[in-house]
């Protein structure tokens, strides 16, 4: 099994952060699967921590064998981004993980004001469904099996899911290109 990822951030892909970081976290995640939720959490305060240090990418893989709302989850998250809004639905939706079914989809797009007979068109005619797809491909060509699977600069993190795990993989996988130990950046 691989431990590396096959397929580089590209401009398809859903990304904050600077291109410039030092460290790229690229996830593949489900909006159904309450461990995803977790890393949402722990991802958040990895991002305040590391700032501008850090570009995350997030790229869907719905479980849609035990998670039944995950991929119109996944559809709902890209047909905001087609209307400039993914993360505040990726946000939205992981904050609001027990209310994925296609009624509270809808309830999720138009309390964030997005354009409700387009977001309605996407959905019913499942046009973003092939950028899920080609994610769920790319993972799988990645080794990835389970959610959420995090890579550090491409390469697999294989540790625990809590904040200072994730936090020191990411100082030991760049301590050789003069990244400090984020654990580290309060005694400065």
């Amino acid at each position: 099994m691989t431990t590396d990822l096959l397929v580089p951030v590209t401009a398809g892909d859903h990304v904050q952060g600077p291109d410039t970081a030092p460290v790229t976290l690229i996830e593949y995640a489900d909006y159904e699967c309450p461990y995803s939720r977790i890393a949402y959490s722990v991802i958040k305060g990895v991002q305040q921590e590391l700032g501008d240090q850090l570009r995350f990418v997030y790229r869907n893989f719905p479980l849609r064998e035990i998670h039944p709302h995950a991929q119109h989850a996944a559809e709902a998250a890209e047909a905001a981004a087609s209307q400039g809004r993914f993360w505040e639905m990726h946000d939205h939706l992981f904050e609001h993980q027990r209310a994925l079914d296609d009624e509270h989809l809808h309830q999720h797009a138009a309390t964030l004001g997005l354009e409700i007979e387009t977001f309605s068109r996407d959905m019913a005619q499942h046009r973003h469904a092939r950028k899920i797809d080609r994610d769920l491909r790319d993972g799988v060509r990645s080794g990835v099996r389970a959610t959420p699977t995090f890579f550090i600069n491409a390469v697999r993190h294989e540790g625990s899911l809590d904040r200072n795990s994730l936090l020191s993989m990411i100082g030991e996988a760049h301590a050789l290109r003069g990244l400090t130990d984020p654990q580290d950046k309060d005694n400065d």
